[in-house]
């Protein structure tokens, strides 16, 4: 059981939490315009490390991926973004939802993703949706490119959200422009990238905001450049409603995404490139690592007072560092009386190579499932946080599913990005899954107990 220490301090945040989700609510309320930074993953090179930039339009939707419209109410807006290598198109328009987590609704988001899950999650929407710009190959199967980046990025990255107001007119204005305006990509790395892309976007509404940096990125855009600049816009003017959130990686096994970088910075602190070039050309390294520390380019922090996305709810507070380091002795100790020989990682990674060997599949409600192989047995287990206490799987499973969950949440990096929502509802369903477990095993011996008296003479 949770400590009284994590009680005490939920109801001494209490009331300021309620002040933050209350101007939350009030920023939410009208349009707005939120450039989403997203966290490099992968080793392509240092231009990989400068991450991707989208913006995301709350007040704007789509007919089809490729034409805006105004929103009705209920509907949550679209993502915008510029990827190269999707069918010729420049921009591509996808519900947020979706593009976070490649599902349409909140309680289809599986609590431990693996590559086979975000794989199959993926091209399940692209062949609902996305076949006018990812359609099938002739021989049935997905094509290539990079439509993937579309759907699901919170399974290999951690996002952070800059929000700023817009207005119904400006909004309507941007989508008379984008759906009449040709929709081919010219994508250039150096001079027509994601970031530029983005530039423009918020440039609509609020023009010269945002802008390169010729000394820190050598005239390139880069996605940290904007964010930068959308930030020091909004201190500039005080009279715009402005917030930060962080919308975390999912937990699971695939690679967690890297600090987002730009171009002089990622140069300068890849040893790849920095050490053979000091090697090289002395002057040269010197000149990199002097404008590194002339542009600041390491005080800027994407986490700093950021809410934390909570998906199908509102932002909140990130949770105590005092409430995390409970909540992880809570988990040691549980895992330690468990598995006295393994330690939380480990049991996260014996879950992931459990996983590696199922069938992702979905159930009758459209939520994740994974079909599994026990003994002779082929059983499905409820892989969302609403259906794996109900999917008629042996309760051992659940419970490793969500002590692997835990497991990886609370080592989450950054932990200011970290949902107390989401870890009070993972605990509760672990105590829950336990407590399934032990009344499973009691029943079973009161059967073979019932069985042996009547076998008696």
């Amino acid at each position: 059981m949770v400590s009284r220490h994590i009680q005490s301090m939920r109801r001494a945040m209490g009331v300021l939490a309620l002040l933050v989700l209350a101007c939350s609510a009030l920023a939410n309320a009208s349009n707005s315009a939120t450039l989403l930074l997203e966290e490099p993953y992968g080793t392509l090179g240092f231009f990989s490390a400068t991450g991707h930039v989208a913006v995301y339009l709350s007040g704007v939707c789509a007919d089809t991926p490729l034409t805006l419209r105004s929103c009705e109410p209920g509907e949550t807006g679209v993502v915008i973004s510029r990827y190269d290598g999707v069918n010729g198109y420049d921009w591509v328009a996808i519900p947020l939802i979706p593009y976070l987590y490649a599902v349409e609704r909140p309680q289809e988001v599986p609590l431990f993703a693996d590559a086979k899950m975000v794989s199959f999650l993926r091209d399940r929407y692209r062949r609902k949706y996305l076949e006018q710009v990812a359609p099938d190959r002739q021989n049935g199967s997905a094509p290539r490119g990079n439509w993937y980046e579309l759907v699901g990025t919170s399974y290999n990255r951690t996002v952070y959200g800059f929000e700023i107001e817009t207005t119904p007119e400006k909004d309507a204005a941007l989508i008379r422009k984008l759906n009449s305006s040709p929709n081919q990509s010219h994508f250039h790395t150096a001079t027509r990238n994601c970031a530029d892309f983005a530039k423009d976007i918020i440039n609509f509404y609020y023009p010269h905001a945002l802008r390169r940096s010729i000394i820190a990125d050598q005239g390139i855009s880069t996605p940290k450049q904007m964010a930068k600049r959308i930030n020091r816009y909004s201190e500039h003017h005080p009279e715009l409603r402005f917030s930060r959130m962080v919308i975390p990686q999912v937990p699971g096994s695939l690679p967690r995404s890297s600090d987002v970088r730009g171009v002089v910075e990622a140069f300068f602190r890849s040893k790849q490139y920095i050490v053979p070039s000091a090697i090289v050309s002395p002057i040269f390294a010197g000149c990199i690592g002097a404008v590194y520390l002339a542009t600041g380019a390491s005080h800027f922090a994407p986490i700093r007072d950021a809410l934390v996305y909570v998906v199908g709810s509102d932002p909140e507070m990130p949770l105590d560092e005092e409430d995390l380091r409970a909540y992880r002795l809570e988990l040691k100790h549980l895992l330690a009386g468990t598995y006295p020989d393994k330690s939380a990682r480990e049991v996260a990674k014996a879950w992931q190579k459990m996983q590696s060997k199922a069938k992702p599949g979905i159930d009758a409600d459209g939520r994740p499932i994974l079909n599994m192989q026990v003994g002779e047995e082929l059983v499905q287990i409820g892989a969302s946080a609403e259906n794996i206490l109900n999917s008629g799987a042996p309760p051992q499973l659940a419970r490793e599913l969500l002590e692997a969950r835990l497991a990886s949440e609370l080592n989450k990096r950054p932990t200011r990005g970290i949902s107390e929502t989401e870890v009070a509802r993972d605990w509760r369903l672990l105590q829950q899954s336990i407590n399934s477990g032990i009344a499973t095993s009691t029943a079973r011996l009161t059967v073979r107990s019932e069985n042996y008296r009547g076998n008696q003479p």
